[in-house]
């Protein structure tokens, strides 16, 4: 066995030595680099920890709502909202930033009586179109090995809520625009609800289908029930007088009540206009009780017979052959389609020094489950 001349001995130790100094260079270069991570990890989050200052942090969205208030409907600046939406003036207005059109519909569904309690789809295009069943699918029982005939095909209905452009044209002077104090965007969102709120609340009640949602009332009513009736077509129960209630008008919205199928019952309100309401409120049961059943609780809704009661201006009065109250369950039973986003055009040249707002938007609407709802007739 030969053993290490001396010479190789020492290139060992070098090359052991060598090797122990690369290895805590590569330690201390690993150690430096955790030290600048853990460097970088304690600024993130002392800037996190650290309170926000107003401005200082402001969001795309905030940024793009605040060049269309500040620049397009108090200046008039198109340039800075062009990429917004693919719209322009030719196209009827630009689109509005999701926050204010949000700010908008918040407003609607607050002071529109019937589109908080219906059904509302948005929609991407100006026509929509929907395949509702008439009839359930057929079924039977058979034995474990017995012949399965083949069951009934159901029959299907399509709902296409006619619809029409609805606008607001809401004025303001220069003056007040240049004013800084001047809130633009609440104001104009207030104008523009308020507007769309009052055109919308009496079409879906009263709407002829032309230009326009065909309002429930303007559905096709009869007093058969739902099994005998045509799709599309509303039960109506008479009030037994010709001119208004007969001498029991509890039990006729007590028959109303469960004239509704009992699945359509959760989730059901009461539609009536406020004349109707102070008459309805003065109803008594036999033992001396009020139907009538104010919210106990601030925000929430009066009650007739243990449901809750909306209060729609367009509903008609009390009179001959009028239709002035109804019931059901509106989510179920009536559709509302509206396009998605709401068009604004700056209009600052028609009445001058006055600058207009045109707002559009398409708005469709039409009896979806023609079960669901139910009519109080005032007949004989």
């Amino acid at each position: 066995m030969e053993s290490n001349t001396p010479v190789e001995a020492l290139d060992a130790s070098f090359d052991l030595v060598a090797r122990q100094d690369a290895t805590e260079t590569a330690v201390e270069a690993l150690r430096g680099d955790v030290d600048e991570v853990k460097a970088r990890l304690d600024r993130v989050s002392r800037a996190a920890a650290r309170p926000v200052i107003e401005g200082a942090a402001a969001s795309a969205a905030s940024i793009e709502v605040k060049g269309f208030v500040d620049g397009y409907l108090r200046m008039g600046r198109e340039a800075e909202i062009k990429s917004l939406s693919g719209t322009a003036p030719a196209d009827g207005g630009y689109a509005v930033p999701r926050e204010v059109d949000a700010l908008i519909s918040a407003r609607l569904r607050a002071i529109s009586p019937i589109r908080a309690i219906a059904q509302v789809v948005q929609t991407g295009s100006a026509g929509y179109r929907k395949l509702v069943t008439t009839g359930g699918t057929a079924s039977g029982w058979v034995s474990e090995t017995g012949a399965r005939v083949e069951t009934a095909t159901p029959a299907f209905a399509e709902i296409a809520p006619p619809a029409g452009e609805l606008y607001a044209n809401p004025a303001a002077s220069q003056a007040m625009l240049d004013d800084a104090q001047f809130d633009i965007q609440s104001w104009l969102a207030d104008e523009i609800a308020m507007e769309f709120a009052r055109a919308e609340g009496a079409a879906f009640v009263n709407g002829t289908g032309i230009n326009q949602p065909k309002g429930f009332l303007g559905a096709p009513n009869a007093a058969t029930a739902d099994a005998a009736r045509p799709f599309g077509t509303l039960q109506f129960l008479a009030s037994g007088n010709a001119t208004g209630f007969d001498t029991a008008p509890e039990l006729k919205l007590i028959d109303l009540v469960h004239a509704l199928k009992s699945g359509h019952r959760q989730g059901a309100s009461w539609v009536m206009n406020a004349k109707t309401l102070a008459v309805v409120r003065k109803l008594k049961a036999t033992d001396g009780s009020f139907l009538w059943q104010p919210g106990l609780v601030e925000g929430q809704p009066n009650r007739l017979l243990g449901y809750p009661v909306i209060e729609a201006e367009d509903m008609p009065d009390i009179a001959a052959n009028a239709l002035p109250i109804a019931f059901g369950n509106f989510r179920a039973g009536y559709l509302i389609a509206e396009r998605s986003a709401t068009s604004i055009l700056r209009d600052p040249f028609t009445n001058k020094p006055f600058v207009h707002f045109y707002a559009t938007k398409r708005i469709g609407g039409q009896v979806l489950d023609s079960d669901a709802i139910k009519l109080l007739k005032i007949s004989a």
